[in-house]
């Protein structure tokens, strides 16, 4: 085939005051959309768009990483900090960023006192959060941030793989190559 298509599941959480953002074995979605490109960066920019999710193409990048997951995202940290983004990350993430290249502000997480992460999330100084979690309490710690980036309309993006597309999508809709075509001239092609 000449084209890609990656579906996303949609999930009403703007619609359940108090209610936890990370997915769980018991949610469900409330529908799917599809992006179809004949890039996966720009599939998955079209199928974020289609699900209401709006990534941005300029301004800050929030990371939390845990553990590995830190070298696992070094590559799309400097891939953003080259086409202009700011860098912000919680205080481990931080060093390991600035230690390996990476230019990067520290920012306290939110029960590390004020300022901190959920204030910028707030003030609208954060565009996108990136942010993985190792056990119970790390996910229990940034469910406020989950929270503020929801009702905020900021993209938030949990996995390592999710962290890597949505920075390939970034920086192939910062290219300006989005086009809108019939479905039927994808199939065409094949």
């Amino acid at each position: 085939l000449k084209h890609i298509a990656v579906k996303e599941s949609v999930f009403p959480f703007a619609r359940f005051p108090g209610v936890d953002t990370l997915l769980g074995p018991e949610m469900r979605s409330t529908g799917e959309v599809m992006g179809l490109d004949t890039t996966y960066a720009l599939a998955f920019a079209k199928a974020q768009l289609g699900a209401g999710t709006d990534l941005p193409k300029k301004g800050t990048v929030f990371f939390s990483m845990k553990g590995d997951d830190k070298a696992r995202v070094l590559e799309s940290a400097k891939a953003l900090q080259e086409a202009g983004f700011e860098i912000l990350a919680t205080g481990g993430t931080s060093r390991f960023f600035n230690d390996n290249g990476v230019e990067c502000t520290r920012i306290n997480k939110v029960l590390q006192g004020r300022p901190h992460i959920e204030d910028a999330i707030r003030n609208r100084q954060v565009q996108l959060v990136f942010n993985t979690t190792g056990g119970q309490k790390t996910v229990s710690d940034s469910k406020s941030l989950r929270r503020a980036a929801l009702m905020m309309k900021v993209p938030y993006f949990t996995t390592v793989n999710g962290i890597n597309s949505a920075t390939q999508a970034v920086l192939a809709l910062r290219e300006g190559r989005m086009e809108v075509k019939p479905l039927q001239s994808y199939f065409a092609q094949a």
